[in-house]
């Protein structure tokens, strides 16, 4: 479990639980990340231009690529062949003669050991043409670092030319000439041989003292123990200093990062005591991918966990507007993102370990596309249904305009929607054509129009009409359930047949039944008023009517002048518009329901 690197997952910020979330992120990657970009795993990808690379028969020592130079010393020195080992190293001619292979390879494990930091070989290239963007040029790679008389030195291999032809790559030459000889004098012994007893250092297992493996154990242990007691103490004391933690968003953010945390800090006490303490590179290498794997395990957990409690976050919503589809999507897609979730990290894991994933990853991506092809429609609906989740742009019960179906809203369900239309039969459109189409919601309407036109007889006078136009207005004005802004009625047309009187105001009221209600009685009490002046409605043009024609009432026509004449004179004529106070004394004076009606005895 031990690993130069901890990976460290880039989070993201949305609404205020997930600033929440960025702040908590980064301040874990502070903690966590390295003090120095140089040891930032490597881009391992094949960047390489793909051009027809020649082949070269295989090294026997497996030496074609950084990877391989890495695992093959690692191997010859756990081994103790350090003849074979000193064949990793590129020595300079000049220093052959001075400066023997095997024991600059004995040396190098055992600078290695005490002060190296090696990268996983998950992160060491395993091409020919090595990792070339990491800024040392095309024939170096740095595969880690080690620290000789306090002084920090890259371990850089370089690639050479090998007899027949093809890439060798070996630890530069730079790097073995600054290996301090004799052996002993190139670090003070481990602090894990200082502690284990002697038994456990002759001991050996994989090339490695008994002791070593012990330890690695011990402090594997040790660390999960003291990161869970820190990231603990840190939980406990958060909603102490900080009263939002303890609301359910913030404290739900809080602990979905819990336990990714005390992984990625326990892993990094680990891989610190054990440098620290000296344990050997052949245990650290052969535990690198492990180390690796923790830090994948981590950051998909807490991918996991903040999708899991957002997600039953939004279900408990749903579940509170009885938005039955709403759960089923969020169900849906939660169980889809884990299980692709799941796929990553298998394949992370594979990538890992070394397996090639190249052509799994092909074969998912054709199996997806014909996937997507066979369930085009299925995945349509899905779509649009959580669209209509999403948007709202109807609920259940809602008296809508689909198109050019008309109807309340049954049932919006995962794959359709279900319309009971005004002849009671249902309608069901799927959900990817009904998100498409034109969509008329008439719920939340707040007022109904109302707009009549009145047709007066030709023989209607002017202050016949100056009075319909002042006693119809007062009449709006003064109803409870119409708006004053705007109620409008105004002397509109000449038609052919009629004077046109429009109206247009606007009923509060809160569903159309109601709406009804009040449009009838100010109907009725229109013709009232209409009566009341002395003309009456014209009849169409195409209409014959025979009937002993009584004429006008000569006596409300002077009532109705009288009447107008003294707005005149006093200037009160409230034309072409009422004034504001006027208005404001008209305001509810009319009572509905009008009296007489049950309603109104009811109410009062």
């Amino acid at each position: 479990m031990i690993n130069d690197k901890i990976p460290v997952a880039s989070p993201s910020a949305g609404n205020y639980t997930l600033r929440i979330l960025l702040t908590i992120a980064l301040l874990s990657v502070w903690l966590l990340y390295p003090a120095r970009a140089q040891d930032t795993p490597p881009d391992t990808a094949d960047t390489t231009q793909e051009i027809a690379a020649p082949t070269w028969p295989e090294d026997s020592l497996g030496r074609r690529t950084p990877k391989g130079t890495v695992e093959g010393f690692i191997k010859a020195v756990a081994n103790q062949n350090y003849q074979k080992a000193a064949q990793y190293l590129n020595i300079d001619t000049t220093l052959i003669k001075t400066r023997n292979g095997p024991v600059l390879a004995q040396a190098l494990q055992q600078l290695m050991d005490r002060t190296g930091k090696m990268m996983p070989y998950a992160w060491i290239s395993d091409s020919p043409e090595g990792n070339i963007n990491d800024d040392l040029g095309p024939n170096l790679d740095q595969v880690g670092t080690i620290t000789i008389n306090a002084d920090r030195t890259d371990l850089v291999l370089e690639r050479t030319q090998g007899p027949d032809g093809g890439p060798i790559w070996l630890f530069s030459s730079q790097t073995v000439q600054r290996i301090p000889l004799p052996v002993e004098e190139a670090e003070t012994s481990a602090l894990v041989d200082k502690v284990t007893p002697e038994v456990l250092e002759e001991n050996k297992w994989g090339g490695v003292p008994i002791g070593h493996w012990l330890t690695i154990i011990v402090l594997a242990i040790v660390s999960y123990i003291v990161a869970k007691g820190v990231v603990s103490l840190i939980i406990y004391l958060i909603p102490l200093v900080w009263r939002k933690a303890r609301e359910e968003a913030t404290a739900g953010i809080i602990r979905a990062f819990a336990l990714p945390v005390r992984l990625y800090l326990a892993v990094w006490i680990f891989v610190l005591a054990s440098r620290y303490a000296g344990i050997s590179i052949i245990v650290r290498l052969r535990l690198s991918e492990i180390t690796v794997i923790v830090g994948i395990v981590a950051m998909l957990l807490l991918v996991w966990q903040l999708m899991e409690f957002l997600t039953r976050l939004f279900e408990k919503q749903l579940v509170r507007r009885n938005n039955q589809a709403g759960v089923s999507a969020v169900l849906f897609l939660r169980r889809g993102l884990k299980v692709a979730l799941l796929i990553l990290g298998v394949i992370l894991a594979l990538d890992t370990f070394g397996f090639d994933v190249t052509a799994g990853i092909a074969a998912l991506g054709i199996g997806g596309i014909a996937l997507a092809l066979g369930a085009q429609k299925t995945v349509e609906n899905f779509v649009g249904s959580v669209t209509l989740i999403a948007d709202q742009p109807i609920r259940v019960g809602d008296y809508c305009q689909v198109g050019s179906v008309s109807g309340t809203v049954e049932q919006i369900g995962m794959r359709s929607t279900r319309i009971r239309t005004n002849e009671r039969t249902i309608v069901t459109i799927p959900n990817g054509e009904f998100s498409s189409l034109h969509i008329e919601n008439f719920a939340p309407r707040d007022r109904f129009l109302m707009a009549p036109k009145l047709r007066l007889r030709y023989d209607t006078t002017p202050d016949q009409v100056r009075y319909l136009l002042v006693e119809l207005r007062t009449l709006l004005y003064a109803h409870p359930k119409v708006s004053p802004d705007p109620a409008r009625i105004r002397f509109a047309e000449l038609a052919q047949d009629a004077l046109i009187l429009e109206v247009y105001a606007y009923v509060t009221a809160k569903d159309f039944d109601e709406f009804l209600q009040v449009k009838e009685d100010l109907f009725l009490r229109m013709m009232d008023v209409i009566k009341a002046s002395g003309t009456d409605f014209a009849l169409p043009s195409q209409m014959l009517f025979l009937a002993r024609d009584k004429g006008l009432s000569e006596e409300q026509a002077q009532e109705v002048s009288a009447t107008v004449r003294q707005w005149r004179d006093s200037g009160e004529m409230q034309l072409p518009d009422f004034d504001r106070e006027r208005i404001n004394k008209l305001r509810n004076t009319i009572p509905f329901p009008p009296e007489g009606s049950s309603k109104h005895k009811n109410k009062s």
